[in-house]
């Protein structure tokens, strides 16, 4: 019997398909690019914010090639699953052929923007891309390898934001960036661990049991919270209220186990959503904003 919602997905407009394709919905991992300047207080300064704004530009076409390219290959086990079935490929709306041309043409054009910031900026992006594909075409389905590789993203993401502006960036910083990473990552394999139906398409979830996740997740939270209280409290910058910049730490503290909270009662499968939608992640998430920012940039 034919699925109506894939049988209405695959009339779809080209360009709707191609939208739907390149996911939206993740384009805010780009902002990890102006992480570096933003920890650094330097988003006052109008070149440097321009160049960050690049360097994301060139990570994001990299990553909806990684998208374009991971449906391609998962398109056959995406159609057995309830929600993944719609995505482009999987429900027909989009061939192969056109995803491939369509995710290559990304892949280029993100290196290519990238090469405009200097070696070291399309180095990381070229790093990003191969550790990506990899992923894609089998490592997703070795564990450890796959969170490692899905954190390392945002390491990288994190990395090339100080490389297109030419800043210094802070080991701490890196640190954070990588255990915060394998914190939500973690999470969003324990969330998925508790749906069954997620294993349909995401295999790799049968080698990892609940108490070895719940370790890593540990592991990640005192790494992310360490990590932080060590750049907050030792800033090396000159302009800054050090005294914010170590408050900081309480509601940072606090969205992390927040977070930790809602995975262990089945939520967590979609952190962005999470943050908007948990009333006391978004306010410790905003005040948090709001006092990092008070501390950087009102000295």
């Amino acid at each position: 019997m034919t699925d109506l919602r894939t049988d209405v997905v695959s009339r779809e407009p080209p360009a709707r398909a191609l939208l739907r394709l390149s996911r939206p919905q993740q384009w805010h991992k780009a902002l990890m690019l102006f992480a570096a300047p933003a920890a650094a207080g330097a988003l006052e300064a109008p070149v440097l914010v321009a160049r960050a704004a690049v360097a994301a530009a060139g990570f994001l076409l990299l990553s909806i090639a990684i998208y374009a390219f991971n449906d391609i290959r998962d398109a056959p086990d995406d159609r057995r699953h309830p929600r993944k079935q719609l995505r482009p490929v999987a429900s027909g709306s989009l061939s192969p052929a056109v995803a491939a041309v369509f995710g290559l043409s990304a892949a280029l054009l993100g290196l290519a923007v990238t090469s405009l910031l200097g070696w070291p900026t399309m180095g990381l992006g070229l790093a990003y891309l191969v550790a990506q594909v990899l992923y894609v075409i089998g490592l997703k389905h070795v564990a450890v390898v796959d969170l490692i590789i899905v954190a390392s993203g945002f390491v990288l993401r994190a990395a090339a934001g100080g490389t297109a502006t030419g800043l210094p960036v802070s080991h701490w910083f890196l640190l954070v960036s990588l255990f915060g990473a394998m914190f939500l990552v973690t999470g969003k394999r324990k969330a998925e661990h508790l749906r069954a139906g997620n294993a349909v398409s995401r295999p790799v979830l049968a080698a990892y049991p609940a108490s070895w996740l719940d370790q890593v997740m540990t592991v990640a939270l005192l790494g992310s919270a360490l990590s932080y209280g060590m750049w907050a409290f030792q800033y090396l910058g000159g302009d800054a209220y050090r005294e914010l910049l170590a408050l900081s730490f309480l509601p940072f503290f606090t969205g992390l186990l927040r977070y930790g909270l809602l995975v262990s009662t089945g939520r967590g499968e979609q952190p962005e959503h999470e943050l908007f939608h948990d009333r006391v992640l978004l306010i410790a998430g905003l005040t948090w904003a709001l006092v990092v920012g008070a501390g950087l940039y009102a000295a």
